[in-house]
């Protein structure tokens, strides 16, 4: 199958392209200048120079593939819409995959899928109209499928490095908000780059929690992130306030408590995580 695919040298995108070409497809990926096509490039798709405000770039591509997976982050959420848009209709009736995240349900009363109630942080709270959009087209003939990522770790452990890894080197001890019994649930990025894959052949309008099912707690994996830059044992709460003041906004999200099941992408799609012991990862054991 041919796809088209946005943020091909981001985090997921990466891993989504070289999982894609693993699965024999061709992968186009939109790149915003040289260093991210030469990085597409080096997976294996064919680089479409273009950002996400380029919208006649997005629709011509998005109209040569038989499916479309948007990974790229926009800035707000009308981006995130127009660009949407202008791929769902490009594509037509190919398979249109967006990305979400499940920071959009708030705390969670246990562990619940895909539908839980949205309370989301203000980080998030643009999703929505957004994902109401997309998903509005399976009635009028397009297949839209929604993926919420859950908290991504393994490989670069993009957010984790950045608020969680590096400050801890730098202050001598990994932080953790409150009493850290929140619980992440986390998923890994060669994980849900085979979701990804797996939801090219969903039903139009699904939606799949992207999760490996396991949910430890916010202090657990803190812990974790110790032992791997050699600081065992070494971590210190946060107050909330300090943490919004180091962190910003994303802070709101990392205190949420959530827990989540993978079981409706595993019963639908036969997708199942492979990866199921994130601490150890977190930690640099596996």
């Amino acid at each position: 199958m041919k796809i088209f695919l946005t943020g091909g040298s981001g985090y997921i995108g990466k891993a989504t392209i070289s999982a894609l070409v693993r699965h024999g497809h061709t992968v186009e990926a939109l790149a915003r200048n040289d260093r991210a096509a030469g990085t597409v490039a080096s997976l294996g798709a064919t680089p479409v120079r273009g950002g996400l405000g380029d919208l006649g770039v997005l629709n011509a591509a998005a109209a040569r593939a038989e499916a479309v997976v948007h990974l790229a982050q926009a800035g707000t959420g009308d981006e995130d819409l127009a660009a949407a848009t202008a791929m769902q209709d490009g594509v037509g009736t190919g398979t249109y995959v967006h990305t979400g995240g499940t920071w959009v349900h708030g705390d969670t009363d246990g562990v619940v899928d895909e539908t839980a109630p949205w309370n989301p942080p203000s980080l998030v709270a643009w999703r929505e109209p957004v994902e109401d959009a997309v998903l509005r087209r399976a009635r009028q003939g397009g297949r839209p499928v929604l993926v919420r990522p859950g908290l991504l770790y393994g490989g670069e452990n993009r957010l984790i490095d950045m608020f969680y890894a590096v400050p801890g080197k730098e202050a001598g001890a990994v932080p953790y908000i409150g009493d850290g019994a929140n619980r992440w649930a986390l998923v890994h990025v060669d994980d849900i780059a085979e979701l990804y894959v797996a939801a090219l052949k969903a039903a139009p309008g699904s939606v799949y929690v992207g999760v490996g099912g396991v949910n430890p707690t916010a202090r657990e994996c803190a812990l974790a992130v110790a032992r791997s830059i050699g600081l065992d044992g070494k971590v210190a709460s946060l107050t909330l306030e300090q943490a919004r003041e180091r962190m910003g906004p994303v802070a709101d999200a990392f205190a949420l408590d959530q827990q989540f099941t993978p079981a409706r992408a595993e019963a639908e799609l036969g997708w199942t995580p492979a990866h199921t012991d994130p601490l150890a990862v977190l930690a640099g054991e596996e």
